[in-house]
């Protein structure tokens, strides 16, 4: 019954959410205060605000959360047990409090935990759901399973319906709702999305219908809008063939067949993400080997190697530079690490472990290369009459190819004003539609997808930071190294480096140990970096039921050793 009553409380918050976003007067309350009517108006508090003056003489900063509240508010009266925000928890804390506000040290990693629940429990309600959603990850194949069956099963029975009426142009054929839902509940990039949604209902039943969006409105989503853009225009026409020029020139080296274009890829394509983004060599890197190495249907097993291979190279492949690679994106202003520190202390030692990785796994399989070189390896029918207008071999014009670009340096140039980078990709959609007879259909299906996931991965990560800063805040060079690795599979590696910030008292040894763990873990799962759902994005499709976590987890593990000995051993 009490688990009814609480289902009815949840639905009624969420019947109220939109009335109570459009008031800004529940900042106003205090936390020994009663409900009471504001009396002052609008535009007296802008004035008080605006005229307070400090006692050292200096205007204080508006108060923006005082100053816009209505003059007319009155405050529902509270419930027993309710919060100042319409919720049941302590009143006291933000969600989620500061780190600071826990005063718990001195403690052991144990007792800190123990306390910081007790202080706020929704901070472990959070991490369950978190968990929850981890745990979709893994079984979102089964989902994609059951679509196809009822898909097949919906499919038989419009064969048995007669058609009365004969319609004409873009005819919508009848869909199966259950074969939909079941696919978007197997689509791996929407599962955080997905899971948001039960944050989002908990966090308004413990602190209020307000806290939600107090807490959605806090966090950075311009990592996520980044990648949208960024592997949009990665994946147009003019620059995939701009990348595969150049990568063809390395694959002429070394024998120019399919073990030459795999090598080229997996080598040069991850070191790119240093000047071009992880993202934007993520999406060049998959989108080649789709057509280099996938289109020729190799063994499952050799399909997994090569995309943990590619997921691990890239993780690494960023850390040349200090302003490409997102998980050293968070830690260089904090800790002032700059060009030539992270191509001294990093930037040489990812390059020769992805050499000696992509070298491993290529004796691995050279039995299967010759195999894909053979005629009938080949997925693509060379006796056709027609060609995929996707897959012609025209030249793109070179004006064309360096406007396209302009257009992805001004978007890494911006990368942290959303303002800028969106609207300059809003200009190149008007100049994709003046040169479409060169360009490929622009798909945003996948940026946007992996912009959910990613969107949801941050709104759950910045929830996780109760029990990863105690942890990490523990712990001496080697076993943060490899806790940083194990704790990248299960949150975005950029996360895990964030929170490592706010630990005190961080010596030189062990941030260079938690940045080596973050990278170095960013392929064995699909949420450790946020370019991964680029690549499953494009490559997805190759794997019947998807990418199955575990055999990703496994291929990646051998290239995750090799760069994390290589970080750690030659210091």
């Amino acid at each position: 019954m009490q688990t009814f009553s609480r289902a009815i409380t949840l639905f009624a918050l969420c019947l109220t959410f939109g009335l109570a976003t459009g008031s800004n007067g529940l900042y106003a309350l205090e936390e020994n205060t009663q409900a009471a009517p504001v009396q002052e108006s609008a535009e007296a508090l802008v004035s008080t605000d605006h005229d307070r003056i400090t006692q050292a003489g200096e205007a204080e900063p508006l108060n923006t959360h005082e100053s816009i509240r209505p003059s007319a508010y009155q405050p529902p009266p509270r419930e027993e047990g309710q919060n100042a925000h319409g919720g049941h928890g302590d009143s006291e804390f933000e969600f989620p409090p500061p780190l600071s506000s826990y005063a718990d040290e001195g403690k052991s990693v144990g007792e800190r935990l123990f306390i910081r629940i007790q202080a706020e429990p929704l901070n472990l309600i959070a991490s369950l759901i978190f968990l929850l959603a981890i745990m979709h990850t893994f079984v979102a194949s089964k989902f994609t399973h059951a679509a196809h069956k009822a898909a097949h099963a919906h499919a038989e029975k419009l064969k048995l319906k007669e058609k009365t009426v004969l319609y004409h142009g873009e005819v919508k054929e009848e869909v199966s709702f259950k074969a939909e839902v079941f696919h978007f509940l197997g689509e791996v990039e929407a599962v955080f999305g997905i899971w948001t949604l039960a944050l989002i209902f908990a966090i308004a039943y413990f602190k209020g219908p307000h806290a939600p969006i107090d807490y959605i409105n806090d966090v950075n989503y311009t990592e996520p809008m980044f990648v949208v853009v960024i592997m949009a225009l990665a994946a147009t026409r003019p620059i995939t063939q701009l990348a595969e020029m150049f990568l063809r020139v390395f694959a002429k080296l070394i024998g120019g067949g399919t073990a030459a274009w795999w090598l080229a890829i997996l080598t040069i394509g991850p070191l790119l993400g240093s000047f071009i983004t992880e993202p934007g060599a993520m999406t060049i890197s998959a989108l080649l080997l789709s057509k280099q190495f996938y289109n020729k249907k190799p063994s499952s097993k050799f399909k997994y190697a090569t995309i943990g291979l590619l997921f691990v190279n890239v993780s690494v492949g960023g850390t040349i530079t200090h302003f490409a690679a997102p998980p050293v994106l968070m830690v260089a202003g904090p800790w002032g690490w700059d060009l030539a520190f992270m191509a001294t202390h990093f930037g040489w030692k990812a390059a020769l472990g992805i050499l000696i990785s992509n070298i491993l796994y290529f004796m691995a399989f050279r039995w299967e290369f010759k195999k894909l070189d053979s005629p009938e390896g080949h997925a693509l029918d060379e006796t056709a009459k027609t060609i995929d207008w996707n897959l012609r071999e025209e030249k793109v014009p070179t004006w064309i190819m360096c406007t396209n670009v302009f257009f992805m340096v001004w978007t890494v140039m911006n990368a942290h004003y959303p303002a800028l980078f969106i609207g300059g990709f809003l200009f190149y959609v008007g100049f994709h539609q003046a040169t479409v007879h060169h360009q490929n259909r622009l798909d945003l299906k996948p940026p946007m997808l992996v912009g959910f996931f990613l969107g949801g991965l941050v709104t759950h990560g910045g929830l996780q930071g109760w029990w990863i800063q105690p942890v990490l805040g523990s712990m001496t060079e080697w076993p943060l190294m490899l806790t940083g690795t194990f704790l990248t599979a299960f949150n975005d590696n950029a996360a895990i480096t964030y929170l490592s910030t706010l630990v005190p008292d961080f010596s030189d040894g062990l941030k260079y140990a938690i940045v080596a763990g973050a990278v170095t873990g960013g392929g064995l799962t699909v949420i450790a970096n946020a370019p991964n759902p680029a690549g499953q994005s494009i490559l997805g499709k190759y794997f019947p039921d998807g990418v199955v976590p575990l055999w990703l987890a496994v291929s990646a593990i051998i290239p995750t050793i090799i760069v994390g000995g290589c970080f750690m051993l030659l210091r």
